[in-house]
């Protein structure tokens, strides 16, 4: 049997992999990919076609002008009990297809540096997939079904926060009650765990993992406010169309819903959809807007405006006033942005959804803010300043720790490997 196993961390935006070295319990290696895949255009519609990953999906999507399949959000899908496959070229890929793509091609710059097949992981998973319990057990036997696709014969599952906790235990000196806020793209997570210094090694740490919840809200919802807020008014949302005359009618919301959620963005890229758009546009006196709908669409522009929407986002951790600004095949937006607008206006819904969810946890588990001891966030979205505030207000500033945003979980799966090994044997 081989010293080595995986930690690994399927995410919205990102994906990790950590090596570990079971024997001495030491991380050796870490790799970290966008989670994207680009399907070309395929030149024979009877071939099957080679999608690409990660970056290597980025460049060959820019390359080939943004025309074929390109994926990303791709973990949103696995609780979608209506996502049944996609066919691409010659192919049918249902959800678990579409994950194992980026499982492989993870476990293949690992085994690289290994030079073993090695076939052990602790996979990651949110605390809520979803928070309908069916979509939420649908959503772990697909990621299963996944690992055991990608070549992975033992595996166990562990919540992410729990493995960002035993990352983070590795930098204290004493016991510790923390809490774990873990924000990525689609979900924010909680878990709160007695940590120690002396325990690291120790198998059985049930009775240390004291609560675990978690709230369907991440860093993609918050895209998805920037563009209806700032986005949706330059495709036609405020426009009127008129099919009989004098009875003006708003254009259905439908398209803007659509065009804020990647995953459905889809979903306006069918005939259909084009019709219905086309008609819309001759409706609206061939309003400009709604031109720049048909243009979104029918150029495939949605990952380069949503780039332009997460640069915003990312901006306003750093300063207070920002430009979401897009020029492409003649859309032109310049929206300003100050850090009160976003907070206030833009992500406020979602932010108080958020707070409300972090007091129904506390209170469930009879925590007050005061016995919290640090508060450990991790995840890119716990950069947005506004989230990291409700945090800093609640616990002081001095409680708030973070490590590496995008590793830790990564990190701490493969660190929780004997927790779960030794629950097993047990």
């Amino acid at each position: 049997m081989s010293k080595y196993i995986y930690g690994i961390d399927f995410g919205t935006t990102n994906s990790a992999l950590a090596i570990l070295d079971a024997e001495n319990n030491n991380l050796v290696k870490l790799f970290t990919i966008p989670s994207l895949l680009f399907f070309p255009e395929p030149v024979n519609p009877k071939e099957p076609v080679i999608p690409t990953v990660g970056n290597d999906a980025i460049s060959l999507y820019v390359q080939n002008r943004m025309r074929g399949r390109f994926m990303k959000s791709i973990k949103k899908v696995l609780p979608n009990k209506s996502f049944i496959d996609t066919r691409i070229g010659s192919k049918s890929y249902r959800a678990e297809d579409l994950v194992a793509l980026i499982l492989v091609h993870l476990k293949k710059l690992a085994d690289a540096f290994t030079g073993e097949n090695i076939t052990t992981a602790v996979i990651g998973r949110p605390v809520v997939f979803d928070e309908n319990p069916e979509k939420d057990a649908l959503a772990q036997e697909r990621l299963s079904k996944a690992a055991k696709i990608a070549g992975f014969e033992e595996f166990y599952f562990q919540m992410e926060p729990i493995g960002a906790a035993f990352t983070y235990e590795r930098q204290i000196k004493n016991q510790e009650l923390v809490l774990v806020a873990d924000f990525g793209g689609g979900t924010s997570d909680f878990s709160l765990m007695r940590l120690n210094p002396e325990a690291i090694n120790q198998a059985d740490r049930k009775a240390d993992m004291l609560a675990q919840g978690g709230i369907y809200i991440g860093g993609d919802s918050f895209d998805s406010d920037i563009m209806w807020n700032k986005g949706t008014p330059h495709f036609g949302r405020g426009v009127k169309e008129e099919f009989t005359p004098g009875k003006p009618i708003d254009l259905p919301l439908s398209y803007f819903h659509s065009i804020c959620s990647w995953e459905k963005m889809n979903f306006l890229d069918s005939l259909r959809m084009k019709l219905s758009i086309a008609k819309s546009y001759n409706f609206s006196g061939k309003d400009y807007r709604v031109k720049n709908l048909q243009t979104l669409i029918e150029h495939n522009l949605g990952y380069v405006l949503f780039k332009q929407i997460e640069k915003v986002k990312i901006d306003l951790t750093k300063v207070d006033d920002a430009i979401f600004e897009f020029n492409e095949s003649e859309i032109e937006i310049n929206e300003p942005i100050s850090i009160q607008e976003f907070e206030e206006t833009i992500i406020d819904k979602n932010l108080e959804k958020i707070e409300n969810y972090l007091q129904e946890f506390l209170d469930k588990n009879q925590i007050n803010n005061d016995d919290v001891d640090v508060v450990f966030m991790t995840g890119g979205t716990s950069m947005v300043r506004p989230l990291n505030n409700i945090f800093v207000k609640r616990f002081g500033n001095e409680k708030i720790k973070s490590g590496d945003n995008f590793n830790s979980v990564a990190m701490g799966l493969a660190y929780s490997f004997k927790v779960l090994a030794e629950a097993e044997v047990c």
